[in-house]
């Protein structure tokens, strides 16, 4: 028999844990959850997750730390994050602690089980590459950045990237920022006559 997927909440907010636990047991995955980084480290090493899944906001040991911590114990395990607060820098602090993706909150159960079916593709894909990256950076998910810019064509944003690929603004981002400095991406600045310039982005074959 198969072994079912198992996926790990740690959040501070009971409603949050039971409403996900009753999320995924409707999939057909295990749930295992926790209210603090602490005992989640706990059912983590006693429960073996597939995923885990982390909010950012939690008294005592938070988010970013949390996922320093869960990272000295695997490698591999995708680590979503929850947050509320769509900082990029918060969002890069969580990447250089190992964290994979993002979704925001308030949660909504289409979004959380689609970026869930993703990092468990990613997994498998990642299981079959071996080449280092920097720290918080797969080779699986970047590659899903780069195939949605080839498939785009032309230049596109970020929230275009984002759309396509299925991961969330601030990992997009993160991978972006990467690939322009490998010279595999390109990036354009558009001026308009108010406002931030506006950023394309472009996959350019032998770059």
């Amino acid at each position: 028999m198969e072994r079912k997927i198992t996926i790990l909440s740690i959040d501070d907010e009971e409603n949050i844990r039971f409403a996900l636990g009753e999320l995924f047991h409707f999939q057909g995955w295990e749930a295992c959850s926790a209210p603090n980084v602490k005992k989640g480290l706990e059912q983590f090493r006693l429960h073996k997750p597939d995923i885990v899944l982390i909010d950012y906001h939690m008294p005592g040991i938070n988010g970013v730390e949390g996922v320093q911590m869960l990272r000295a114990l695997s490698h591999t395990v995708p680590i979503i994050v929850f947050t509320i607060d769509e900082s990029q820098e918060v969002a890069d602090q969580f990447l250089q602690a190992g964290a994979s993706d993002f979704a925001l909150k308030p949660i909504k159960a289409p979004d959380i089980i689609s970026r869930i079916k993703l990092h468990l593709r990613l997994l498998e894909r990642e299981h079959q590459k071996q080449a280092p990256l920097d720290k918080g950076l797969s080779e699986a998910t970047m590659q899903l950045v780069l195939d949605s810019l080839k498939e785009g064509g032309d230049y596109m944003t970020v929230n275009e990237v984002a759309r396509s690929s299925g991961l969330a603004y601030q990992t997009v981002y993160r991978y972006l920022q990467y690939l322009i400095q490998n010279k595999k991406v390109e990036m354009v600045s558009i001026y308009g006559k108010v406002g931030r310039p506006r950023q394309l982005f472009r996959w350019v074959e032998n770059m």
